[in-house]
């Protein structure tokens, strides 16, 4: 039998390290994995030249699917109707 579940939604946090925002941004997509089931993938900037230049001074940056859904703070409420929406998937 195929199971029939959906995919989970993706999401991406994009870091570097000694960002206190980002620490914080991770602790709090944790706490929201428990409210709602997401692959949680997260991207050090300053291992990717590209993805330095292009968040550099936005840090944390955190995509849902393909879509930016928030930068430098998550509000949780937003974060889980947004999780929800059509299209976050990949």
């Amino acid at each position: 039998m195929v199971d029939a579940s959906p995919p989970l939604p993706e999401v991406v946090l994009y870091t570097r390290a000694g960002c206190h925002l980002c620490d914080e941004a991770k602790q709090q997509l944790q706490q929201l994995r428990k409210q709602a089931d997401f692959h949680l993938r997260e991207i050090d900037i300053d291992q990717d030249a590209e993805l330095r230049q292009l968040y550099n001074d936005e840090v944390p940056v955190i995509f849902i699917g393909s879509r930016k859904a928030f930068k430098y703070r998550i509000n949780s409420d937003r974060f889980l109707k947004r999780l929800q929406a059509p299209g976050t998937l990949g």
